[in-house]
């Protein structure tokens, strides 16, 4: 019998053949930890005996949840993640409006077939570069810095497959809140969701990003897609190299395998409380909202500010609504001013946040108030999720959230046009 995507990576890791169920530890060639975690790891870390970290350089702390600052508490954080860098030469240290976490790890560090594990459950984002990357807790992560290693169960696999062209305003994101739908949240729990299929191999890198990011969002340890031709050309232009491109054997065996059209599929959004609970936009146009928000690791690349900015050019955003704008690092930022997408959205009356998590978990920008509603192209809408428990949160694309923001009110972008 072959092997999956995440058996092969972790058969390749460990030089030996594993299949799914067995226990196994293995090296990590990366672990990440933002000021939301790296605190808590850096405290288990010196419980645990830990006097030197056992591979620096293959550590990566970023400050990007509460950044800049907005406490005293916070600042005391952040001082200790900086003198614990430097005491222990973990020089891939991103600081204040670097960007967000998974975003700087795709961009700078993640390489197809590596075991990359990050106190962040979104992790998961990177294996839609081929590597197997999960979240883990801060104790985890303590363990992983003076260890070097970790120990998992080898997760079975659940097969997405994709066929058919994507419509017109109808995005990889839309496809993930469809695809999290049908699974539900506890549908692949310790699972690792494999994407696959011909809409899959047209998407772009920054699409596949999206998919994979909310594979946690179905339970999934990772969301995994094969690297090819666009993968590769994803990391040569980041400077990088293509690491160990590994692709599943065709007689592999999964736990289960479920088909989607794309081509009969129309914009997409979550409703709260859960992520799960997704509808057609169709069936819940008109609510009016309060504030729009464009950001987070789901969808604050450029090919993501680019739709929304095709959609605001030469347009107001409605009076009654707030609409945050904040890019997924510093580089999008940079690309996004060289292309004029941020002059675009000024003038659309939007509002341009630092690179960062912000307002998507609500620790200090963009709070809403009791009973507001906002439209996020986040990955999470529960109760109390960016800030306010009263406030209701739904999810949804970027074409969505630019043209909702013009009207200010929930709307399906379908034959809205777009500007250049």
């Amino acid at each position: 019998m072959g092997l999956t995507l995440a058996e092969k990576i972790l058969s390749e890791a460990l030089g030996r053949k594993v299949e799914a169920g067995d226990l196994v530890i293995t090296s990590v060639d990366l672990v990440m930890a933002h000021d939301g975690t790296a605190p808590l790891a850096i405290k288990s870390f010196r419980e645990m005996g830990g006097e030197q970290v056992k591979h620096p350089e293959k550590v990566v702390f970023v400050i990007d949840h509460i950044a800049p600052s907005a406490s005293e508490d916070v600042s005391k954080l952040h001082k200790l993640m900086r003198e614990f860098a430097s005491e222990q030469d973990i020089r891939n240290f991103y600081d204040v409006g670097e960007g967000v976490c998974h975003q700087i790890l795709a961009e700078k560090h993640v390489e197809p077939g590596m075991i990359v594990v990050g106190g962040d459950s979104h992790t998961c984002t990177h294996g839609a570069l081929g590597a197997f990357a999960t979240g883990v807790g801060s104790t985890e992560v303590a363990a992983v810095l003076k260890t070097g290693k970790i120990w998992f169960k080898v997760p079975e696999t659940l097969k997405v497959t994709v066929e058919g062209e994507l419509p017109p305003m109808v995005t990889p994101k839309d496809l993930s809140l469809h695809i999290v739908g049908t699974v539900r949240a506890d549908g692949a729990t310790y699972k690792a969701v494999e994407y696959t299929g011909e809409t899959v191999k047209r998407m772009s890198v920054e699409g596949r990003l999206t998919l994979s990011n909310m594979a946690v969002e179905m339970g999934g340890k990772t969301g995994l897609i094969e690297p090819d031709e666009a993968t590769l050309q994803y990391l040569e232009s980041k400077g990088r190299g293509a690491g160990k491109p590994l692709k599943s054997d065709g007689d592999a065996e999964y736990s289960d395998v479920m088909s989607f059209d794309a081509s009969k599929l129309e914009p997409q959004v979550a409703v709260p409380p859960t992520v799960d609970n997704v509808k057609p936009v169709s069936e819940v146009e008109g609510l009016e909202v309060n504030q729009v928000f464009l950001g987070s690791c789901t969808n604050a690349r450029v090919e993501d500010l680019r739709l929304a900015a095709r959609l605001l050019k030469g347009r107001k955003i409605h009076s009654d609504v707030r609409m945050l704008v904040v890019p997924a690092s510093r580089s999008v930022y940079l690309q996004a001013l060289r292309e004029g997408l941020v002059e675009v959205f000024l003038e659309a009356g939007c509002i341009m946040c630092n690179p960062g998590c912000g307002v998507c978990v609500g620790g200090h920008q963009g709070v809403p108030a009791p009973g507001e509603v906002v439209l996020s192209t986040s990955n999470r809408n529960f109760v109390g999720r960016m800030g306010c428990a009263e406030a209701e949160i739904y999810l949804a694309s970027p074409a969505t959230a630019a043209v909702s923001a013009l009207t200010g009110k929930i709307t399906d972008p379908t034959g809205w046009r777009e500007t250049r």
